[in-house]
């Protein structure tokens, strides 16, 4: 029933599909079954193909649907890689793994930036792009060849190649918890002030956030999501933030003598 939701079906009817076909096989390692949906994994919102009725065919809900069974995946990965290990540190490694600019540098690492139909002349969004893709085409493997193998498919062709477990551990990635954290520590208050910026309507997305911090602006970022845009603002803060000059008892926030 699941496979129905696409309504955009191809067989090898022409020279095109069966060089998709095969570089499907050579370069990815996979021997299509319902080539269609690997049609659909690559084209971008922005590149949109028009079928039946007026309907539109993007990745955007393989994309959905891959970034569910590449959580589960790498979910299992972690959990039998570090029996030892509690939630918070399993759940910081999956975030670091599927975070949008550790995608992005997988999907360009294999080459799916090669085969990936856009059309936005937006450079935010190309930040994503193929890491959204990514998580498309793993939706379009779970679809064609089931779970057991697309588990396979991402922990042989990525999670083996191209994730460093090691460095991952000491890499920090999450700043708006750290920042949080922090906030929490020093009894501080800390406010996100994130909405789509004006330039951008009628087109990609963008979003600006502002972060304050005991109602001081400490830094702001755009991205093309919420999420992305408060993560590049809690970075700029962090930035900003000597912790060292941080006062160790909690103070009201009119007292605190921020550094410019």
């Amino acid at each position: 029933m699941i496979r129905r939701f696409l309504g955009f079906k191809r067989k090898l009817v022409n020279a095109s599909d069966k060089a998709f076909f095969s570089r499907l096989r050579k370069e990815f390692g996979i021997n299509a079954t319902r080539l269609d949906l690997y049609n659909i994994a690559i084209i971008h919102k922005s590149a949109s193909t028009i079928v039946s009725k007026g309907k539109k065919v993007n990745n955007e809900r393989l994309e959905y649907l891959g970034d569910a069974i590449l959580d589960a995946i790498i979910t299992d990965f972690l959990f039998t890689n570090f029996p030892n290990k509690d939630e918070g540190f399993l759940t910081k490694m999956r975030s670091r793994i599927v975070s949008r600019q550790s995608l992005n540098c997988i999907a360009l690492a294999i080459g799916l930036d090669k085969i990936v139909v856009t059309q936005t002349n937006n450079p935010l969004a190309h930040k994503h792009i193929f890491g959204d893709a990514l998580e498309a085409f793993v939706g379009a493997i779970f679809l064609d060849k089931g779970y057991s193998y697309t588990s396979q498919w991402v922990t042989k062709f990525i999670l083996t190649h191209h994730v460093d477990l090691n460095e991952l551990q000491v890499t920090e990635s999450d700043y708006k918890s750290r920042v949080i954290e922090l906030a929490q520590k020093y009894k501080y208050e800390v406010l996100f002030d994130s909405q789509e910026s004006e330039s951008s309507k009628g087109q990609s997305p963008v979003f600006e956030s502002k972060l304050y911090l005991n109602q001081k602006l400490l830094g702001s970022g755009f991205g093309t999501s919420k999420k992305e845009a408060e993560q590049i603002a809690a970075m700029v803060a962090l930035e900003r933030i000597d912790i060292i000059s941080l006062p160790l008892n909690p103070v009201k926030p009119q007292t605190i003598n921020w550094e410019n």
